[in-house]
């Protein structure tokens, strides 16, 4: 295999890029917390609030993603 097929290395993550999934793990936990010790409206399904928020999240990664590196 030459050189020429190999994919180009992904660049190194910004600090901006790890305080910004840093801080959106922090608020799914939150996000989970407020709904089951505050709300009271159980285990599960403040589990399944905080992973729907977070693939929600995910989708909008994803888009914006897509968007900025079909424009270059």
């Amino acid at each position: 295999m030459t050189g020429d097929d190999e994919p180009a290395p992904a660049g190194e993550v910004s600090a901006a890029t790890l305080l910004a999934y840093a801080t959106a793990a922090v608020l799914l936990v939150g996000w989970f917390l407020y709904g089951w010790l505050v709300q009271r409206q159980g285990f599960v399904a403040s589990v399944g609030e905080s992973a729907g928020a977070g693939f929600a999240l995910l989708l909008a990664v994803s888009v914006v993603g897509t968007v900025r590196r079909s424009r270059r």
